[in-house]
């Protein structure tokens, strides 16, 4: 009998996030199968997996992008197909891993577009784009007016950061969005992110390929396998799990270990 890893916010339906036994399939492909797990406010799960799992699936079922072939997806209570797609999207930011800043805007102009986009006055906007550039670390008057190639991966990656939070959306969804950094950086992105989300507390849904990040920004792991949920634990319960789709995810970070330890020896 499967696990179901919706209770593990309880009974009482107040998941912000919920999969209802959902399926999806492209063609006769069949991506996701009978997954089901809720997600509580604040908190941060990590979906890992192999390439072509299904875990870009997830998150954009969530914004709708993507409807299931059966099952219910619900953000807030509401099925996403109850949402009209727009104001859903508005309650969700999203960080990709290319970021996908606009070129020929600055700094500024990119982090401020969707207020703009949504009709906030001028000052309101302004206030909101210098509290983000100050959150994610970016001095206002060194960063606003600069262009995307003026900045570093780093901070590119914190500017759309701070564009997915603009509108203050109560969700956050982050598909392998530090991915592209080197190591030195996506750790200090890391550090960033936890002290961001220790400020903010966004219902926060990350796509990684990378265990170790999953470990270190997770307060829950999903682990995801041929289209099904196998695992959905706190991370030290995925470390000492049997399962050997699991420990093979694991192995690089078992690998490593044994590195450092004969490294010291």
């Amino acid at each position: 009998m499967p696990v179901d890893y919706s209770r593990a916010v309880g009974d009482d339906g107040n998941a912000v996030i919920a999969f209802r036994n959902v399926s999806f399939s492209r063609g006769a492909t069949v991506v996701l199968r009978s997954v089901d797990f809720g997600i509580a406010a604040g908190e941060t799960v990590a979906l890992v997996g192999r390439s072509g799992a299904g875990k870009s699936t997830i998150l954009k079922l969530i914004n709708r992008l993507l409807l299931p072939a059966s099952g219910s997806v619900l953000v807030e209570g509401r099925p996403t197909t109850a949402w009209d797609p727009y104001d859903l999207r508005r309650r969700a930011g999203y960080v990709l891993q290319d970021v996908g800043l606009f070129p020929h805007l600055t700094v500024e102009a990119n982090v401020s577009i969707v207020p703009r986009l949504l009709g906030w006055a001028a000052d309101r906007v302004a206030a909101r784009t210098r509290e983000l550039l100050e959150l994610t670390g970016l001095d206002p008057a060194t960063y606003a007016d600069r262009r995307p190639h003026e900045l570093s991966g780093g901070q590119r990656q914190r500017v759309g950061v701070a564009r997915a939070l603009a509108a203050d959306p109560p969700i956050l969804l982050m598909d392998e969005p530090f991915g592209a950094l080197d190591p030195v950086t996506r750790s200090e992105m890391h550090r960033e992110f936890k002290r961001i989300q220790a400020r903010v507390g966004k219902t926060t849904v990350i796509v990684t390929h990378d265990m170790a990040e999953a470990f270190v920004l997770g307060s829950r792991i999903g682990v995801i396998a041929d289209g099904e949920l196998i695992a959905l634990e706190a991370p030290a319960a995925i470390g000492r799990s049997a399962d050997d789709r699991v420990r093979a995810l694991l192995q690089p970070l078992l690998e490593a270990g044994e590195a450092l330890r004969g490294a010291d020896e």
